[in-house]
């Protein structure tokens, strides 16, 4: 089993109850202690004994890896940088899809990590309350690592903090209009995987809004801001 001590009191210094990330101190005092525990992952082992431990392990080194490549960049308003209030793409592409890690002789960007590794691996959708990009409109930084005997409530108080939170999700009864973040259109595969549409997967989580099985669905713009 992975030892995630290290990362576990990172995040518990470092990110308060609200998610957000205290990157300057972080900086200072914390950036070299990430980098030890990030180099202790190797030899690495991608076949933990249990589905549990292994989708913790990948979920904690994404949200690392992203970590430390915020404090790489540090200070930064956002992870998607502008030029004269443009977003530069190839700059925010960067991010995502340029090398992090090497793991076993495999160069590892947070794109492979998620999309050919977490995703088809796991088919949960509850990834996506638990990976950490660094934005505000991103889910919240637990300040805390996730462990194998904790996983299944951690994801699950990740769905029900995201779904709850008044800029991931409205409904107005009146208009019959659930609005949603962003998320749901990226991935809704993902969640149409393990529900019939977008408004039943919500009301998995929040059956006091009592949708209508029509409701009309829109999509919240996102935050990009960073998440400090």
């Amino acid at each position: 089993m992975t030892d995630v001590a290290a990362w576990d009191g990172l995040l518990r210094r470092h990110v308060d109850d609200r998610g957000r990330v205290d990157y300057a101190t972080w900086q200072r005092q914390g950036a070299a202690e990430l980098e030890d525990w990030l180099a202790a992952q190797r030899p690495f082992d991608p076949e933990p004994g249990s589905r549990a431990e292994a989708m913790a392990l990948w979920i904690n080194l994404y949200n690392a890896l992203v970590i430390r490549q915020v404090l790489a960049r540090f200070p930064l308003a956002s992870i998607r940088p502008t030029i004269a209030g443009v977003p530069n793409w190839p700059a925010f592409l960067v991010f995502f899809s340029r090398p992090v890690i090497s793991l076993q002789g495999q160069p590892l960007s947070l794109n492979r990590i998620e999309h050919e590794i977490l995703r088809p691996r796991f088919g949960d959708p509850r990834l996506h309350f638990a990976l950490v990009c660094a934005a505000v409109g991103c889910p919240l930084l637990r300040p805390e690592a996730y462990r194998a005997e904790r996983l299944e409530a951690q994801l699950e108080e990740d769905a029900l903090r995201f779904l709850q939170h008044p800029h991931k999700l409205r409904f107005d009864p009146a208009s019959g209009r659930l609005s949603v973040s962003r998320i749901f259109q990226w991935y809704r595969r993902d969640f149409l995987a393990v529900a019939p549409s977008i408004p039943a997967y919500v009301g998995c989580y929040r059956p006091e809004l009592a949708m209508p099985a029509g409701a009309r669905l829109s999509y919240l713009p996102y935050d990009w801001a960073l998440n400090g």
